[in-house]
């Protein structure tokens, strides 16, 4: 029922936002455009026009990047497929081999673009992949579940496909799962296991500082979450019947813990329409446009996460398991570690990811490394100036220096 009701007030607005549209275009004649009445109506069916979500993947829009002292063309490759995610490759025609990259994106309710401006602050020093996770809703029953298990099997694979040599790069959520594939590929002792491995703002151990996001997963048993926020794809969906923790409630739920501050941004921005400032009012909607853009986990996946990592801890108590075989982060002993925190942070307080580094006990001294970025929150630590000015120069160096 809670898809279902939500479809159903998505459709019911459908037709207001297409009118508003329509409405905007007339309105917007530059004719028209000194008059304070209409600049006035223009940004309320701007507001109108923009309602509701998008479930499908904003485009990266990377062409070209500058490397060196030239511009060089970005082309987005697939480099492997599975019916959950791909492995993309933002391709560039450089003479120089730069070493590849594996960005792990979060699969927390936004689309990996999330971190375009990541991606594009590392892309002309390095060759940089990135998991683009697909939409759940549009994935069919017959291509099987997709739990924490398959979300390390496909970050091995990913890796495997990329080749030895690699590096691999995590943001918030799946450094749990990044720190395990990793552990598991020593412990196999794959040879595609990365060079180095950056950590960033992840949920390592909840049980350090816990933030409001660690409470509220700790408050109910599982099944309470399996009850009230999964639900079933419509029929219209490819991946109809699937359980999924649909994005629209993650969404809702970001939203709620700072709920001030997105009315004070949509207040702004009607003002901005209004008053004709352009560039801020484009900032803000760029903004929106990404952060409106949802997609849906599967059910598996979303309740395994929540009862492994915040509420039994799986991983800093030597519990979790991939395939019945016990994680040890203990088998890491070639992999560079580089953590990142961020002081502000209210989503992955600090010290929750710097506790990698006591569970890769086995790894020298001179193999890691940890950066408490000052006077960032939690999305300042992987995009803004003081993460391309002051966090990525790290990144970069530990990159450098394990290749």
């Amino acid at each position: 029922m809670l898809y279902l009701a939500y479809q159903t007030q998505s459709d019911i607005m459908a037709p207001v936002k297409a009118w508003a549209t329509m409405a905007l275009a007339a309105g917007g004649q530059p004719l028209l455009g000194d008059n304070p009445v209409i600049r006035n109506l223009t940004a309320a069916y701007d507001l109108i026009s923009r309602t509701g979500l998008t479930h499908t993947r904003p485009p990266f829009g990377i062409t070209s990047v500058r490397v060196g002292n030239r511009d060089v063309e970005v082309h987005e490759e697939a480099a492997f497929s599975t019916p959950f995610g791909t492995l993309l490759h933002f391709k560039k025609d450089v003479a120089t081999a730069l070493p590849r990259v594996l960005l792990v994106a979060p699969l927390s309710g936004h689309f990996a673009t999330l971190l375009r401006a990541t991606v594009r602050t590392m892309l002309p020093d390095h060759d940089v992949f990135i998991t683009d996770w697909h939409n759940a809703r549009d994935v069919p029953l017959t291509a099987g579940r997709f739990g924490v298990d398959e979300y390390v099997d496909h970050l091995i694979k990913f890796l495997d496909v990329m080749g030895p040599g690699a590096h691999v790069l995590a943001v918030c959520q799946p450094c749990v799962a990044v720190l395990s594939t990793v552990a598991v590929m020593a412990q196999t002792n794959n040879p595609a296991q990365p060079r180095s491995m950056t950590l960033m703002a992840g949920p390592i151990d909840t049980r350090i500082n816990p933030t409001k996001v660690n409470e509220l997963a700790k408050k109910r048993d599982i099944a309470w979450f399996e009850r009230m926020l999964t639900a079933s794809v419509p029929l219209r969906y490819p991946g109809a019947f699937r359980r999924v923790y649909p994005g629209f409630v993650q969404l809702a739920a970001f939203m709620s813990m700072n709920i001030e501050r997105h009315v004070k941004a949509h207040k702004e921005l009607y003002e901005n329409l209004a008053n004709g400032e352009v560039e801020k009012a484009a900032a803000t909607k760029a903004f929106y446009d990404e952060y409106f853009a949802v997609l849906d986990l599967t059910a598996d996946f979303y309740l395994e996460t929540v009862r492994l990592i915040f509420q039994e801890h799986a991983l800093p108590l030597g519990k979790l398991e991939w395939h019945g075989t016990p994680i040890d982060p203990r088998a890491i002993r070639r992999t560079m570690l580089l953590t990142v925190e961020g002081e502000r942070d209210d989503i992955c307080a600090v010290g929750q990811t710097v506790a990698a580094h006591d569970m890769c006990s086995k790894l020298r001294p001179y193999l890691k490394r940890h950066h408490m970025q000052a006077g960032v929150g939690h999305y300042g630590v992987f995009s803004g100036k003081r993460w391309e000015n002051q966090v990525y120069p790290i990144v970069k160096n530990v990159i450098l220096s394990s290749d």
